[in-house]
């Protein structure tokens, strides 16, 4: 059997969940992936109010819908970065707070932790969303880096994420990193380093997103198979190198879908992710999660894209076999 198809629904906040829900369910979504921010799963109601949970869970039954994570991207972003405007302009305002750095990262901390203990209330298992990184700016090495600070800053993730952990593992919840440029882990090597710092604990996985590795020139498949174990959850998104001599894969510092960039996020199935490939993978190492499309193509209208990505995962996700394809060669 095909895995389930949910719809992230972070890039639809601005939308009701129940508005939201009814139009996933009219486009045949079997789920919803609820974004903890606009009013699909707010964490301290779920917390608070005793019906809460109830609440959003009627919601998703009125429409058939499944919900198997929530995520926590915003918040989790603040726990690890050096703090600017940026993240102040996304964050809600009791993590905000004074504005003060330090203050921030510790608020975003406690949210994220609380945000396993509303999952666990809610009755899932799974919480997606990113770490933020101190040393993302150290990308370029000039000024020449000095190694030591790159060290300390997996030092500085795994003295912050690890008391989150706690919590994740004493509600029986799992984390999953968005292996994702500007996060602690955005390739083989960090992932592994990122893993290695926090001690390789089973709490701490990855919410697996091709979108992110294709402008890298790197292999999903491949990323699957080296992490199988650690494949909690998996996003689909899709994104395309737009290089033509004249365009950067930097980004040059302009918005997605600006004519100029060297690559952007497109509906999936119109990119250079190999899907087939992450599929196989997928199958191969018994993932029988859901594929959660997130959704974001700048140059395309979100609702027809929402119906195109799930017809496109729809016809190109299938279930492995169950036996070898020559076996009705042998004797018996």
């Amino acid at each position: 059997m095909a895995r389930p198809v949910t719809l992230f629904t972070g890039q639809w906040a601005d939308l009701p969940l129940e508005t939201l829900a009814q139009k996933a369910s009219a486009w045949g979504f079997d789920g919803l992936e609820l974004a903890c921010w606009g009013d699909h799963f707010e964490v301290d109601r779920a917390l608070a109010e005793p019906a809460y949970v109830n609440k959003k869970w009627d919601v998703l039954h009125k429409y058939n819908l499944q919900c198997f994570a929530i995520s926590t991207h915003l918040v989790g972003q603040a726990v690890c970065d050096n703090i600017d405007s940026r993240n102040l302009g996304i964050l809600p305002p009791d993590v905000v707070g004074d504005g003060e750095p330090e203050g921030v990262k510790k608020r975003a901390a406690q949210k994220v932790a609380d945000t396993a203990r509303a999952a666990a209330k809610f009755g899932v298992s799974q919480v997606n969303g990113f770490t933020g990184s101190s040393i993302w700016h150290m990308l370029y090495s000039f000024p020449p880096n000095d190694w030591k600070t790159i060290e300390k800053g997996y030092e500085d993730f795994a003295n912050r994420w690890n008391p989150i952990m706690d919590v994740f593992k004493q509600e029986g919840v799992k984390w999953g990193l968005e292996v994702h440029p500007t996060e602690i882990a955005y390739d083989f090597v960090t992932t592994r380093k990122a893993l290695d710092a926090i001690g390789n604990r089973p709490e701490f996985g990855i919410n697996f997103d091709p979108s992110h590795f294709a402008h890298q020139f790197l292999d999903s498949a491949e990323f699957v198979l080296e992490f199988a174990d650690r494949i909690y959850h998996v996003h689909v998104k899709d994104s395309k190198k737009l290089l033509n001599g004249r365009r950067s894969i930097l980004g040059s510092h302009i918005d997605f879908g600006e004519q100029e960039r060297g690559w952007t996020f497109v509906s999936p199935g119109h990119g250079d992710v190999n899907f087939e490939a992450l599929f196989r993978a997928l199958n191969r190492i018994g993932y029988q999660g859901p594929l959660s499309i997130e959704w974001e193509d700048s140059g395309m209208d979100r609702e027809w894209g929402a119906k195109d990505a799930l017809a496109f995962v729809r016809r190109t996700d299938f279930a492995p076999s169950m036996l070898a394809f020559d076996a009705a060669f042998q004797k018996k």
